[in-house]
């Protein structure tokens, strides 16, 4: 066996056991989260809430697309989304199983990259709770399919973004209900950076900076994900949300590395 072989053979046994390591921790956590009631109760809540909210609106309107849906979402996610990473760290920290987690042979990387994934498919579950609307739609007349797959995927990447972010500030804490309330108040105010009245306050606080226009464009969520509401799916906003996403999973598992040492 040459040297290249060689090192190519260890490197695919290198990308096998991370894998292996974050597969064995995404199980490891849906099981938990689904041993108790707290997932069921988040996730049928939030599908009564998000489509009965819809419908009322539909039935007034008749329009037959998902806007109001997905205009719903920056709305109800930074409520709900810290539901599911409030106990992903600071439940460890507090019941002290942070420690034989990281003390096994998985890496900080492979533990925040399994848990991501398990929060992930709690994500999918909820939007899931959406497909009778699309039914429904298509049944009733003929909704443009492009904006509402756009939609969805802005949603995804909405959500996916801020688990990342309630993931790290989970890991700083040992508190479910402060990892919440934290979490809660970063994913709203990255919401209202993009509100035009925010802005405009803003603007008017620093007229020579334009503290509000630089935020809303290169810190608030709003423009990106109404970019794809819009059917926009444009490389500037798959960066900022793929970006994002990754920066706090790393943050997190330097925290994680941090606590090992």
């Amino acid at each position: 066996m040459t040297q290249d072989t060689s090192r190519s053979a260890t490197e695919r046994v290198v990308r096998v056991g991370a894998l292996s390591g974050a597969w064995i921790v995404a199980r490891r956590e849906l099981s938990a989260s689904f041993d108790s009631w707290i997932a069921y109760v988040y996730t049928i809540a939030f599908v009564l809430l998000a489509n009965s909210i819809f419908m009322n609106e539909f039935f007034l309107v008749g329009t037959v697309d998902m806007t109001g849906y997905f205009d719903l979402m920056p709305l109800l996610l930074p409520v709900f989304l810290p539901a599911i990473t409030m106990r992903l760290w600071a439940e460890e920290r507090k019941q002290r199983t942070i420690e034989m987690l990281l003390t096994m042979p998985i890496r900080p990387m492979q533990a925040v990259v399994g848990k991501y994934l398990a929060a992930l498919a709690l994500l999918v579950l909820m939007i899931a709770g959406s497909i009778p609307i699309v039914i429904m739609l298509a049944t009733l007349g003929h909704p443009d399919m492009g904006l509402v797959l756009g939609g969805y995927l802005g949603v995804l990447a909405f959500g996916a973004q801020f688990l990342a972010i309630g993931m790290f500030l989970s890991s700083l804490v040992s508190d479910q209900i402060v990892a919440f309330v934290t979490t809660s108040v970063t994913v709203f105010l990255f919401v209202l950076l993009g509100d035009e009245r925010v802005v405009v306050v803003l603007d008017g606080l620093a007229p020579d900076l334009s503290a509000g226009t630089w935020m809303y464009e290169h810190v608030s969520v709003m423009p990106h994900y109404e970019a794809f509401v819009r059917g926009v799916i444009g490389l500037p906003a798959v960066i900022y949300f793929v970006g994002s996403a990754a920066l706090f999973l790393w943050l997190t598992a330097v925290a994680l590395e941090r606590d090992r040492a």
